[in-house]
C-alpha cells in the first residue's frame, strides 16, 4: 500500500511562490514506476488536473491555466514529486492533491480516473 504525503502549502500573497512536495512510501511503490500527478480542488468546485509527469520524467503536462507559472518535477532518489508554483493568483487557492497511477499513459495522465492512489492534500491560499 502506497502512502502519498503532501507538504508545502500555506497562505501567501498574489505574486508569491510556493513549492509543494509529495513524498511516496510503501513497498515497491517507487515513483519511477508510476506516472505522478497533481490535482486541485477549490472550495465548491470539482477537483481538476494541474500537472503530471511521466515515469522517466521526459514528459510533463500542465493545465493551460498554470502553464508558464507552475512546473512539475521529481527526484526518484528521494521518491518525491514537486510542484513549483510561481506568480500565484487568488484563483490558484485550493487543496492540492498528489496522485499516482500505474495504468495511465502519456495521453491519459491528465485524467483523474487513471489515478489509483491519492494523498490527503495540502491547502494553498493566495490572498489578493
Amino acid at each position: 500500500q502506497v502512502q502519498l504525503v503532501e507538504s508545502g502549502g500555506g497562505l501567501v500573497q498574489a505574486g508569491d511562490s510556493l513549492r509543494l512536495s509529495c513524498a511516496a512510501s510503501g513497498s515497491g511503490r517507487t515513483i519511477k514506476n508510476y506516472i505522478m500527478g497533481w490535482f486541485r480542488a477549490a472550495r465548491g468546485k470539482e477537483r481538476e488536473f494541474v500537472a503530471a509527469i511521466s515515469r522517466i520524467g521526459a514528459n510533463t503536462e500542465h493545465h493551460d491555466s498554470v502553464k508558464g507559472r507552475f512546473t512539475i518535477s521529481k527526484e526518484d532518489a528521494k521518491n518525491t514529486v514537486y510542484l513549483q508554483m510561481n506568480d500565484l493568483k487568488p484563483e490558484d487557492s485550493a487543496v492540492y492533491y498528489c496522485a499516482q497511477s500505474y495504468r495511465a499513459t502519456i495521453r491519459t495522465m491528465n485524467q483523474q480516473s487513471e489515478y489509483d492512489s491519492w494523498g490527503q492534500g495540502t491547502q494553498v491560499t493566495v490572498s489578493s
